[in-house]
């Protein structure tokens, strides 16, 4: 008996000094060829056009660094995790990559309320994190090994106030938040208060929640205080279900809105009824920079379609990875979260990036207008 204890005491013991190991450095299942890298995206639920446009460029980045030889001599092997568009899937898909897989670094996820479920058990285990689409501040504040390859809400929510007001010349909003996104509630706080700011009213203020379908009531009350402009900071499924019952009531004012609006999923779902609206956005495709171009062409002869936002974004998070984990010189997390943090100038498809001292970019937005149920390019915003 006492033979068998002192076994099971070596066992335990082993199995501590593994654990330990793995969260001390670098993980113990990448190897001399390979590097392996998670990713926690929404590739089914109420945002996989986001998540599956996200993975898409993030494959496209590492197969190109993987044909030019990879990196540290070492080639990128994908984890892909399916966080279902949940904020509890997304917490088990990040503890799966880092406690199973032992991934070096994680990308995602899209969804700020996703990725903010994810980030503590990212920190707590001290494995970087990347968000190359979550725009709500408490991400990065979650600690430091969390970073973002994406501008900020409070930077794409006074876009849209100022463009309001000094393009439209508006004097009167409504808002329609999502109050089950932390996405929606904080965009909803930077516009109204730079509305406000900026001389403005904010005639009525309504509410809803992912998944709804039916908006008649809070519109209605919207389309009596007869505002300017309708501010929907939401994502594309409900945002589309809104603008069509709108125009269904005869409300023709204008519809501003974020990024979470940019998906071929909106005129699917809404048509022309998207005619009049305006979102802030990370790229346009028309946009006639070199890079952008030199991006949209190779996408195109990967995909067959051109990027939207997400993919954009994707690829240029998978990039600015790479370039750190080379930086850092070897496969080891805080080494890496190391070279992340000093991430300066890095040439990305919408411009140079330098992540600041909360580790997210300094970088320049894009309005897009809606016309005939397609997007177009209005003009750049820059920091």
């Amino acid at each position: 008996m006492k033979k068998y204890q002192k076994i099971v005491a070596l066992f335990v013991s082993i199995l501590m000094l593994g654990s330990l190991l793995v969260g001390c450095g670098g993980p113990s299942a990448n190897n001399d060829k390979e590097i392996k890298i998670g990713t926690d995206l929404e590739l089914t639920g109420g945002v996989s056009s986001f998540g599956n446009s996200t993975l898409n460029g993030i494959k496209l980045a590492f197969k190109q660094i993987n044909a030019a030889g990879g990196v540290l001599g070492k080639q990128i092997v994908l984890v892909n995790e399916d966080n279902k568009s949940e904020a509890a899937e997304t917490a088990n898909s990040a503890k799966k990559l880092i406690e199973q897989d032992q991934v070096l670094a994680i990308i995602g996820a899209v969804a700020s309320s996703n990725t903010l479920a994810a980030a503590p058990i990212a920190q707590a285990a001290k494995v970087p994190m990347i968000t190359p689409t979550s725009t709500n501040p408490k991400v990065t504040e979650t600690g430091d090994y969390i970073f973002r390859t994406c501008f900020i809400d409070p930077f794409q929510g006074t876009i849209m106030s100022k463009f309001a007001t000094k393009s439209l010349k508006a004097k009167k909003a409504a808002i329609f938040t999502d109050v089950t996104s932390d996405y929606s509630k904080g965009l909803t706080d930077v516009f109204k208060a730079d509305f406000q700011k900026l001389g403005g009213q904010i005639v009525d203020e309504e509410s809803y929640a992912q998944k709804d379908t039916d908006f008649n009531a809070q519109l209605t009350k919207i389309k009596a205080a007869n505002p300017d402009v309708i501010y929907v900071p939401g994502y594309y499924t409900e945002v589309g279900l809104i603008i069509k019952q709108a125009r269904q009531l005869g409300i023709k004012q204008a519809f501003l809105g974020t990024d979470g609006w940019d998906s071929p999923k909106l005129t699917e779902i809404a048509g022309n009824a998207t005619n009049n609206g305006y979102f802030s956005n990370h790229y346009s495709p028309e946009d006639k920079s070199p890079a952008i171009q030199d991006f949209v062409s190779k996408y195109k002869a990967e995909y067959g379609q051109t990027p939207d936002a997400l993919a954009t974004l994707g690829y240029e998070g998978a990039l600015i990875l790479a370039d750190a984990i080379k930086r850092a010189g070897k496969v080891d997390r805080e080494a890496l979260r190391d070279a992340l943090a000093s991430t300066k100038d890095f040439s990305a498809v919408t411009g140079k990036i330098t992540l600041d001292a909360q580790r997210n970019p300094i970088k320049a937005a894009v309005i897009i207008e809606m016309k005939e149920g397609k997007q177009h390019f209005l003009e750049k915003v820059n920091p």
